[in-house]
């Protein structure tokens, strides 16, 4: 770029020049803001280059070297929500700012490098580099820092390296690929860091293509409702539904939910499939109610992203509202991490929601570090418990473990429904501790919408007949 053109040189180029001004005036935009707003361009809490003028800076910087070798560092603390709810919010930034100074250092003191401070305890840094050992040895320099940091809790550090294989690299992409490998070891004690690797590559292609399809599926009516049957395990009889979604891809089959949703909640994308599943059920709970028929309860999924959707709590009233059904047979399931996510938020959504008839279900009970606490603070009417409880129930203290958990449960007036009963034997357990409610492979598998209400009317014609003999 030549640094003596003027804004209004850039604005009345040529037409032939059109493409190549709005980039230099997008690029003069920018370096105008790093100049004149350098404070804003800072993390409050430890003056650390924000994400924006990290990337603005490296650009510039790998503009004008782009023959070096470039890598970047992205590293997160293990349940840094931990750190403060034990040890609090002032601690919590004590140690942010001992991290943010350990990144400093190499921004100060290591040529072409910049350091950012991403957001809570996720930090970046973007440095040139010969050998890509000197990569991981910054990251374990680091961590042996914050290893020797005087703190009443016990960090985590995991770090993911991505060094780059072409020249100019984009430092966004870099950083996405380097939080790509830091997430496949975050939590594990034996691993310190992660290079994004070939696998890696691949992967992300693959996350790429789910997000590049998405939308169309959508559209095209891809993404399928199915529900799973909860069921009276004493009786047999069938007493509500989860809403579930698949993917029928016209060229791939089924795409199992395990491989998409993950790459949903990480784009965010995953609010619009929310959204569409829970109209399919109240359009299908206002079929049954036209057609005269009994309705049943049909719980609907609140991904972890709604902690961040504040239209959250408008959208499920206004689809209660449009299609006339009453809220409590849409019962709202989250897992405890949608909680965590924003937990102030969504405890007041939720806290509205119920206001409004709605009932709330954690799901996944018992698989988080703080679920006890949850029970004793958050507005849940139901908790479903994980088949982690159940799969172990030849072994005495697993089965001493359920019953105790059952009656703390019962003695609290929490509702409980049992996931992933696959056995006559657990059956039988888990009403002997009278516990009645589950769902299965024992009972039904998840099942299109279809095949679903085909099930529902089988039960109903049965009852009608038992009703006119």
């Amino acid at each position: 770029m030549d640094h003596g053109k003027s804004r209004e040189d850039i604005i009345n180029a040529p037409p032939q020049m059109e493409n190549q001004g709005k980039e230099e005036l997008y690029l003069y935009s920018l370096r105008k803001m790093a100049e004149t707003k350098y404070d804003k361009n800072l993390s409050p809490v430890t003056d650390l280059l924000n994400l924006r003028s990290f990337f603005y800076l490296c650009g510039e910087m790998i503009r004008e070297k782009p023959d070096q070798k470039y890598g970047v560092i992205v590293m997160d603390i293990t349940q840094f929500k931990a750190v403060n709810e034990f040890c609090g919010r002032k601690e919590g930034d004590r140690l942010l700012v001992f991290i943010a100074d350990c990144f400093r250092h190499y921004e100060k003191n290591r040529p072409d490098t910049y350091a950012c401070h991403i957001r809570a305890d996720n930090f970046c840094l973007c440095t040139a580099y010969e050998e890509e050992e000197e990569l991981s040895d910054i990251a374990l320099e680091i961590k042996e820092k914050i290893d020797h940091f005087p703190f009443a809790y016990r960090v985590l550090p995991s770090f993911g390296i991505c060094a780059s294989r072409e020249i100019g690299p984009a430092v966004s992409y870099l950083k996405d690929c380097a939080t790509t490998a830091m997430q496949s070891i975050k939590g594990k004690f034996f691993a310190s860091y992660a290079f994004f690797d070939d696998s890696m590559r691949r992967q992300m292609l693959r996350e790429k293509q789910i997000e590049n399809d998405i939308v169309s599926a959508l559209e095209n009516g891809e993404l399928v409702p199915y529900i799973q049957p909860k069921v009276n395990m004493r009786t047999g009889r069938i007493i509500g539904g989860e809403a579930l979604v698949r993917w029928e891809h016209p060229g791939k089959g089924l795409i199992s939910p395990g491989e998409f949703l993950p790459v949903l909640e990480k784009n965010g994308f995953i609010i619009k499939v929310d959204e569409y599943v829970w109209e399919q059920i109240y359009r299908y709970l206002k079929k049954l109610s036209s057609d005269g028929r009994r309705l049943l309860p049909i719980s609907i999924n609140v991904s972890r992203m709604h902690a961040y959707d504040r239209n959250l709590c408008d959208t499920l009233l206004r689809l209660s509202r449009e299609y006339g059904i009453e809220a409590r047979y849409t019962p709202l399931e989250l897992t405890e991490s949608a909680f965590l996510a924003d937990e102030e938020g969504m405890y007041l959504e939720m806290s509205l929601l119920r206001g409004k008839g709605f009932t709330v279900a954690m799901d996944d009970f018992g698989t988080g570090y703080s679920t006890m606490t949850m029970l004793k603070t958050q507005p849940v009417d139901e908790v479903k418990m994980d088949r982690a409880f159940i799969m172990d129930l030849g072994n005495e203290k697993s089965r001493i473990i359920l019953e105790y958990t059952i009656n703390m449960l019962q003695a609290l007036d929490t509702k409980i429904i049992i996931e992933g009963v696959e056995t006559e034997e657990q059956k039988e357990f888990l009403i002997g501790c009278g516990c009645e409610s589950a769902q299965g492979f024992l009972f039904y598998r998840p099942m299109p919408l279809k095949e679903f209400d085909a099930l529902l009317l089988r039960q109903e014609e049965a009852d009608r007949a038992i009703r006119e003999t």
